[in-house]
């Protein structure tokens, strides 16, 4: 994906630019599991993180940061990321227990372990869409520990700027039958064209009972919040600097563009969501979560 960190790993695949990023959503998802009253459950994460370089000696539990909940990227930010995979999780685990869709799609999987980690029915089929190096990452890990996923797990090693239709089909992925998609964390660094496009496809793709979820920033200006406390910390601790890697330009609206085509979505905040589950960020002054959306949308039947 587009932009640099200032790491200095000199290490490409998963160090590099985006990857590095889902380093940062590991950690956060290790840091919840092992909480007291945890959203989800991930015991994959930590492994991913102490497995490279760059984040070997990041925090894996909140033991570890030594002023806990009050480190805004440790303790605000990382309950995001761990109130986002509830949420998401949810999502998926409905979307394919409730209809007849088999095949998930995961766009820019990054280091998701939800093939390994959830429950899903017989005959359902994980697809993972992401660059070669972070997919190459996770399975050196994954295979370290011997893990066995709980459904059919098919790698797609490709760019998204790519012909990534193309590979997915080539993969065995089949059209005509229902599906259930999931952009997490993906689309804010796209550039807009790349975003519709993607979109776009996934309606072509779809067939009546499918599903997507996805998440957007609305924020008219990312900068307006480039010192606020989320984005700060993040670059002090860890030294990257989100807003180098997100895509400026001003986004399309990917959830009017699904709805003008006759799918159902909804536009949810995360805090909704915070207040459903009694835990997870609320809002704040200078917040980098203000514009974030979590977007939900169904094809209805014919």
């Amino acid at each position: 994906m587009a932009g640099t960190t200032h790491h200095n790993t000199g290490v490409e695949g998963v160090e590099g630019g985006v990857g590095v990023t889902a380093l940062l959503v590991a950690a956060a998802r290790a840091i919840e599991t092992h909480r007291h009253d945890a959203l989800a459950q991930d015991p994959y994460a930590e492994h991913f993180v102490l497995a490279a370089p760059a984040s070997a000696d990041w925090p894996v539990r909140m033991q570890q940061v030594p002023d806990g909940d009050a480190n805004p990227l440790w303790g605000r930010f990382a309950r995001y990321f761990g109130l986002r995979t509830r949420v998401l999780d949810d999502f998926l685990l409905r979307s394919v227990h409730s209809g007849s869709a088999r095949q998930v799609v995961l766009l820019g999987a990054g280091l998701d372990a939800r093939a390994f980690r959830l429950d899903w029915p017989p005959g359902s089929v994980i697809f993972e869409i992401d660059r070669k190096e972070v997919l190459s990452f996770k399975h050196q890990v994954l295979n370290g520990l011997s893990a066995t996923p709980k459904a059919a797990r098919v790698p797609v090693p490709i760019d998204l700027r790519a012909d990534w239709v193309g590979a997915l089909a080539g993969a065995g992925f089949e059209p005509a039958a229902p599906s259930v998609w999931l952009a997490e964390g993906l689309l804010f660094y796209l550039p807009p064209a790349v975003e519709t496009h993607l979109i776009d496809m996934v309606g072509r793709l779809t067939t009546a009972g499918s599903a997507l979820a996805f998440e957007v920033k609305l924020d008219k200006d990312l900068l307006e919040y480039r010192d606020s406390p989320l984005y700060t910390s993040t670059t002090q601790q860890l030294g990257i600097d989100l807003l180098d890697l997100f895509d400026r330009e001003p986004r399309p609206d990917s959830a009017g563009d699904l709805a003008s085509k006759g799918w159902s979505t909804s536009v949810r905040t995360p805090f909704d969501f915070t207040r459903r589950h009694g835990r997870g960020p609320l809002p704040e002054q200078n917040d980098a979560l203000a514009g974030n959306r979590w977007v939900f949308a169904n094809k209805p039947g014919p």
